[in-house]
């Protein structure tokens, strides 16, 4: 009988043993946070700060339900979807129109585009955008210009005019997990899933992907005239930012202001406030500030995918582009809209001109290459070949993934 008890104890201190441990996987499997890394959590304070932000709504146009959601014509899952956005003021109405089609002309997975522009805009992004095909493969929501509004003046007068309306991006569009942000200046030379696949190779502390302000020291700005913290040799350019927005809204940023870590909707007022005597390039200057504190949080990926008239004006000096082509092209300083570098002109026009169903081969590739010709007489287009280098391979990958899909 004893022998019989000493046995039953046994069993019973065994089943509680697994019961402990059953409960201690539990609460260690609830601690996990998605996204990679651990951050302490709090309330989101851009929340608090934003007027209007996704409430006051966005103002939805296109195909689909009203509101600052999405545009769901189409029976896709949201992690199928690639989110782009970008922001657009002033007169860069075609301008973002272009670097939207070339977007929509090589994607493979479906397009969600944000696209923040000032009120007067707002209709004719919906006539032009409802008249494009597109096969059925890109939702959009418009969305009017929001800035803090007990700061608001002085982020709108921030460098250009709605610039650093980018910045605010995490805060508003709360429900994205991820997004691709690009300058209306940008234009496509190979499929948006290819910047994509970027965010797959983050580690568990990057929160966010640009391209360096210069390749070459010797020509670049920040290391010769900032007056103020920047990333790595030459900066940073932030054109175009791949974003994982829900570890960038969860992390918490160390700065030179403070010994406590801020989020990021806590963190851009005191940066404004401590360097606008300071900073040149506004928002791009913060972000330099930012993450020059927090250099692991950074991505960088090659200049390709970011090419700008300073990679060619001075001698070709992006060797990734040199050898694979261009990947995105950059037009910044308006090169699209003046003589000054006809090869980035050739490139812009030829996508605006191109008609949705038309051969690229014919009506796209071999006059463009015709019209860059012409402009050897620059340094640009001295290397003209690496602007139709990737253009060309996209065109055949298209084609090739039509012929698989008959």
């Amino acid at each position: 009988m004893r022998r019989f008890a000493r046995v039953a104890l046994l069993c019973l201190g065994c089943g509680l043993c697994s019961l402990l441990y059953g409960f201690s996987q539990l609460a260690l499997s609830l601690e996990q946070q998605p996204g990679g890394g651990r951050e302490r959590q709090a309330p989101d304070p851009g929340a608090r700060q934003q007027a209007g932000g996704g409430r006051a709504g966005a103002r939805s146009a296109g195909r689909g339900e009203a509101g600052a959601g999405r545009y769901d014509y189409m029976k896709t899952r949201p992690s199928e979807k690639m989110h782009l956005a970008v922001v657009a003021c002033g007169e860069r109405l075609e301008e973002t129109v272009t670097m939207l089609r070339s977007a929509v002309i090589f994607s493979i997975k479906p397009l969600q585009f944000h696209i923040f522009a000032e009120d007067q805009l707002h209709e004719s992004f919906k006539d032009i955008l409802d008249d494009l095909p597109y096969e059925g493969k890109v939702n959009y929501t418009l969305y009017p210009i929001t800035f803090p509004t007990e700061s608001a003046a002085e982020w709108k007068k921030l460098f250009k005019p709605c610039a650093s309306q980018r910045l605010f991006l995490p805060l508003i569009l709360k429900d994205v997990d991820s997004l691709l942000y690009v300058d209306t200046d940008i234009l496509f030379l190979r499929p948006v899933d290819d910047i994509w696949s970027f965010l797959g190779k983050f580690n568990s502390t990057q929160i966010a992907a640009m391209a360096p302000e210069h390749e070459e020291p010797r020509i670049g700005w920040y290391n010769r005239f900032a007056r103020h913290p920047y990333y790595g040799v030459t900066g940073i350019n932030s054109g175009v930012m791949l974003m994982n927005m829900t570890r960038i809204r969860r992390k918490y940023f160390k700065n030179d202001m403070t010994p406590v870590r801020l989020q990021w909707g806590e963190i851009l007022m005191p940066l404004l406030k401590k360097y606008k005597l300071n900073i040149t390039w506004g928002d791009q200057d913060l972000l330099n500030i930012m993450f020059f504190h927090n250099p692991e949080s950074l991505y960088v990926f090659p200049c390709q995918w970011n090419y700008r008239p300073d990679h060619c004006i001075y001698g070709s000096n992006c060797k990734e582009a040199e050898e694979e082509g261009i990947f995105i092209l950059h037009g910044n300083r308006g090169v699209y809209h003046d003589d000054k570098q006809p090869t980035f002109r050739a490139v812009y026009e030829a996508i605006k001109n191109y008609s949705f169903g038309d051969d690229l081969v014919h009506s796209l590739l071999q006059p463009l290459e015709l019209e860059l010709r012409k402009t050897m007489h620059t340094y640009c287009g001295k290397v003209y070949k690496v602007f139709i280098k990737q253009l060309t391979k996209s065109i055949r990958d298209l084609y090739a993934r039509r012929s698989k899909g008959r």
